[in-house]
């Protein structure tokens, strides 16, 4: 008989952390081309002038990239029109909410976000040992920021404003926003993660780099994966304060940001005009599908980012299998809805069709 070794210890924590599902991969469909538009993915490929950048920093992979991202920085701060000290950068988005997380909390700190959000805030607070304090949506599918104030408490250390919110759409208003930082303690962080930023069309959202310039305790995420189109090579940053910007970058990973990554986001700030041109006609695309969807009779709440939401409740999970079995991949989120991104125009169809079809079968 061998002898089994005993079991290591791990943290205690991890029993409460829940898993991140990952948007699944077009299953293939006989006689149908298959469509993945379950994780907010750009559909376009990289630019030319982005994909030679790529290549050109890929011979030297041997060597360390720049720990400090210093030209993706500088070139950030000019765009922005901020100091290069209020960035700090990261491997996306959700790694620099990592480190905001790291900063700000101790073990049994609360972290107030609304539910449903991006399904990664449960994940980073549950790791990193605080508590999360999460705030139900409103009727229409939007934060209920005023439910949010009343939540924070004296052992709240971090709040996070997804605007426009993954994955049901709508985006906080400026005047709704400030209103919120009225109300909150001046010394509180407050996230306002902006990943996708570059779709909002509506005038009365908030220009979240202004407000974060007067309210010191507010920080801005944004990423290159959405807009951009980087999804695959990791790179977000924040705009922050410079005493907050300096300990987020204390606690990013050394060397987390490749040379591939940061030489590819300044070859898309370059080629901005080109990237949001694209980002036009996916916004076309999705006030198309919003439209058509709403006409069929789905209640759709407003949407601001590359993506729509479908309020199923029980049905999510089932439609998503109906929408599989047409080869097309959405995204389900149980008991609540599905998040379907705009992809394709062939897969946008697809998506129209699948939807009425699912009102006949199910009216």
């Amino acid at each position: 008989m061998t002898d089994q070794p005993a079991p290591v210890r791990l943290r205690s924590t991890l029993a409460g952390v829940p898993a991140y599902v990952p948007g699944k991969p077009p299953a293939p469909v006989e006689g149908v081309t298959s469509y993945k538009i379950s994780s907010n993915e750009n559909p376009f490929p990289p630019l030319p002038s982005v994909t030679q950048a790529i290549s050109d920093a890929a011979q030297q992979v041997n060597r360390y990239p720049d720990m400090g991202v210093v030209a993706l920085t500088e070139a950030l701060a000019v765009r922005l029109g901020v100091p290069v000290e209020q960035l700090a950068t990261g491997t996306g988005s959700v790694a620099v909410l990592a480190q905001l997380v790291a900063i700000a909390c101790d073990p049994d700190d609360e972290v107030v976000y609304a539910w449903r959000s991006f399904e990664a805030y449960p994940i980073v607070v549950a790791l990193s040992g605080a508590r999360s304090v999460q705030v139900p949506l409103d009727a229409d599918a939007r934060h209920d920021l005023d439910a949010m104030a009343e939540a924070i408490t004296d052992r709240t250390r971090l709040v996070v404003v997804c605007t426009p919110n993954n994955p049901t759409g709508p985006a906080v208003t400026e005047q709704e926003l400030r209103a919120f930082l009225d109300k909150v303690p001046s010394d509180l962080l407050v996230v306002v993660d902006e990943a996708y930023v570059e779709f909002t069309t509506e005038e009365s959202v908030s220009d979240a780099l202004a407000i974060a310039q007067e309210y010191p305790n507010v920080v801005v995420l944004r990423t290159f994966s959405k807009a951009y189109g980087l999804a695959g090579l990791r790179i977000g940053y924040a705009v922050a304060h410079a005493a907050v910007a300096t300990a987020l970058r204390k606690a990013a990973t050394p060397f987390g940001v490749t040379d591939l990554a940061q030489h590819a986001a300044i070859a898309s700030l370059a080629a901005e005009d080109e990237l949001l041109a694209r980002v036009e006609e996916l916004v076309g695309e999705r006030e198309r599908v919003v439209a058509g969807l709403r006409e069929q009779g789905w209640q759709v709440p407003q949407a601001q980012g590359n993506f729509c939401w479908l309020p199923l409740g029980d049905d999510a999970v089932p439609f998503a299998q109906a929408a599989q079995e047409r080869g097309l991949m959405v995204r389900p989120f149980a008991g609540d809805g599905v998040r379907c991104t705009i992809g394709e125009t062939e897969a946008n169809d697809r998506l129209l069709d699948v939807a009425a079809e699912w009102l006949r079968t199910q009216g």
